[in-house]
């Protein structure tokens, strides 16, 4: 990871998410709710489309941190609120989900991140932040 400074812009980093994404992460996570893969159930309660597990979402925001720490396991704390759903349409194409991060101190503890994560130009995790290891 590369000195950084308070206030620094992390590179942004962009994920494709398709139908398959969930398929797998489902069969990892063991959730296999249908609001994450059929249309019909998704519309029944609501909901504008099949949705992203919120944890897979998250787990995006964890990718990027790896990415930007150099490094995998140097992610020390993750948290965020499930705001907004990540609608993935049945197509090729899927849907972009957006992760920014700012540098917001460093301190003892790592390197205190203020995350952004969006989809469609709309931000789906509230109040995301990290801490990397320092070094």
């Amino acid at each position: 990871m590369r000195d950084l400074e308070t206030g620094d812009a992390l590179p942004t980093q962009t994920y494709r998410v398709r139908r398959a994404d969930l398929v797998r992460y489902a069969g990892a996570s063991g959730d296999f709710n249908p609001i994450h893969w059929s249309d019909r159930v998704a519309a029944s309660v609501g909901l504008p489309g099949v949705i992203a597990h919120g944890m897979f979402t998250m787990a995006l925001a964890a990718r990027a941190l790896d990415t930007w720490a150099g490094a995998p396991g140097r992610v020390r704390e993750l948290s965020c609120k499930f705001t907004k759903p990540v609608v993935v349409p049945d197509d090729d194409e899927g849907v972009e989900v957006v992760v920014a991060g700012t540098v917001k101190n460093l301190t003892e503890d790592g390197v205190h991140i203020a995350l952004e994560v969006s989809s469609g130009g709309e931000k789906v995790l509230g109040m995301p932040k990290a801490v990397l290891a320092r070094g």
